[in-house]
């Protein structure tokens, strides 16, 4: 496989509707051994970087540039909802919100916060984070998208070291449950924001040398790799997937089926027939594109 790729993450492959020419590309390109690891998991691996990333310190320095040598915690706002067998997270983070909704809810929590010997901060209004002081025990924190849709008891910190976050967080949604910003919010038609989620813990790391010359994509946490890595950023747009250069990653895992067959399919195809490609799903399937391969016409998609 060429050693300088563009590196094409793409939703799960079984979102991808049958008909659609993105599997007769597959059926010409090379298969490769899958990825196991998730989307975190991945990322920490492009840009070298340690797994767990330490997500909070890196978005801190990139949106509010202060990170500095401080242990950083995410505390995104959040959206659970119980159902008959437990209480599932259904959203985290991008969550519409004005600055002032974000004070008003800040301002609801700090002393709860306050009194843990913690500092919460609202460097954006979808990205809560709190400043932990030193010596803070950290217990593993999973993050949001392994606990998207399912019980959100099964991904809280465990064990003694994780009984003190637990508490804190059950005295936030007491805190939030009735804050009178849910009930104009669900006027909106806006979900209530009655959780926060914990994640993404640790300090900032050192300046990062990853295998990307480059990134496409919307996703505030790749940008703030790839600040940290000294390389360019671009947003999504289909133009700049269609011109990507070797060596940059394209990020197009979160977009919605619609958007990626009506906008993003074609700017993929144009850049298909100028550059090797390592296509590499959510799932973990991959594949490897060379523009020749277009050639291989004996090699039909399954039906």
């Amino acid at each position: 496989m060429d050693t300088h790729p563009a590196s094409v993450w793409l939703p799960p492959l079984e979102h991808v509707d049958r008909a659609h020419p993105l599997h007769r590309l597959l059926a010409q390109a090379d298969r490769l051994d899958g990825d196991a690891r998730d989307r975190m998991a991945r990322l920490a691996h492009g840009f070298g970087a340690e797994s767990p990333l330490p997500a909070a310190a890196l978005l801190r320095e990139r949106l509010a540039g202060d990170a500095g040598d401080a242990a950083w915690l995410n505390a995104d706002p959040a959206w659970v909802q119980p159902d008959m067998t437990g209480v599932r997270l259904l959203a985290c983070g991008a969550m519409p919100m004005a600055p002032g909704e974000a004070e008003a809810f800040a301002q609801a929590l700090q002393p709860a916060f306050a009194e843990a010997g913690l500092q919460l901060e609202i460097t954006a209004p979808t990205h809560w984070q709190l400043r932990l002081p030193p010596g803070t025990a950290l217990p593993a924190f999973a993050a949001p998208a392994q606990a998207l849709g399912e019980d959100l008891y099964q991904h809280l910190p465990q064990g003694a070291e994780g009984r003190p976050w637990r508490v804190l967080l059950n005295e936030v949604q007491v805190l939030l449950h009735q804050h009178p910003l849910n009930a104009a919010r669900q006027a909106r038609s806006l979900a209530p924001v009655n959780s926060v989620w914990l994640w993404g813990a640790g300090r900032l790391p050192a300046p990062l040398h990853g295998r990307f010359a480059g990134v496409v994509g919307n996703d505030e946490l790749l940008h703030a790799l790839a600040a940290r890595a000294g390389i360019p950023g671009r947003a999504y747009a289909p133009q700049a997937v269609a011109m990507a250069k070797a060596g940059w990653l394209i990020d197009l895992q979160e977009l919605p089926a619609g958007e990626f067959a009506r906008d993003a399919w074609p700017a993929l195809q144009a850049l298909a027939r100028r550059q090797t490609l390592e296509l590499v799903f959510a799932g973990g399937e991959r594949w490897s594109w060379r523009p020749w391969h277009r050639w291989r016409f004996w090699r039909r998609a399954p039906r």
